[in-house]
């Protein structure tokens, strides 16, 4: 009885273990940001350290483009998206977390972008309409997805032929980048990981100082 006891518990052990880890790359995922967090995703700070601005020239976004923030919080990019598709664009606003995204509309309200779309999504659809983005963009945020796999299906389903799934990653090779390792990936585990989900692999943008931009095509 005990010995079937051992066994039982092991088992269990290895299925808890494997829900905390990419099936691939045997990554270890992130733990997904509250809400008492909101404020360190708006500290001044941030300009200096990730370059937004920079980012997002060098995606060269037209106007009129369809995009999407996943996993958006409390809209430090998507105010910035909003003024570059302007007012004949769109930008959905998602994240998993309400009080995220009540705080995201509140901002777009207090800049008066009226381009964008919060969306309310889950662990494993972010609930965006089909078929319908030219950019899907993911900033700090892919490596906190438990369930990847399901993720990235549904994000290919919603974007255009040849659209354009923008990770934004802090540089797992590098470190010096003073983040905790569940919260950086190396170019190689990202492609590893997203490539078997119908993307093919575009080019890495190495211009920040400290984050990767790595583009995929439908």
């Amino acid at each position: 009885m005990k010995a079937r006891f051992f066994v039982l518990a092991l088992l269990l052990a290895f299925l808890c273990y494997g829900e905390d880890v990419h099936p691939i790359t045997h990554r270890r995922i992130a733990q997904v940001m509250g809400i008492g967090g909101s404020d360190w995703l708006v500290r001044p700070e941030r300009q200096s350290e990730e370059h937004p601005d920079e980012a997002l020239d060098a995606l060269k976004i037209p106007k009129g483009a369809v995009v999407a923030d996943v996993g958006a919080g409390v809209g430090y990019f998507t105010w910035r998206l909003a003024e570059r598709v302007g007012p004949s664009g769109t930008v959905y606003g998602e994240d998993i977390q309400q009080e995220m995204l009540d705080q995201l509309g509140k901002n777009m309200r207090d800049r008066k972008l009226t381009n964008v779309r919060s969306v309310l999504g889950t662990i494993d659809d972010p609930k965006l309409p089909k078929e319908s983005l030219d950019l899907v963009i993911l900033v700090d945020v892919y490596h906190e997805f438990s369930e990847p796999e399901k993720m990235l299906d549904r994000i290919r389903e919603a974007l255009k032929p040849n659209g354009r799934l923008v990770l934004l990653e802090y540089r797992g090779e590098d470190p010096n980048v003073p983040i905790r390792p569940e919260h950086k990936m190396t170019l190689q585990q990202v492609q590893a990981e997203v490539k078997p989900e119908g993307f093919r692999f575009d080019q890495s943008i190495e211009i920040l100082p400290q984050q990767h931009i790595i583009v995929f095509r439908k």
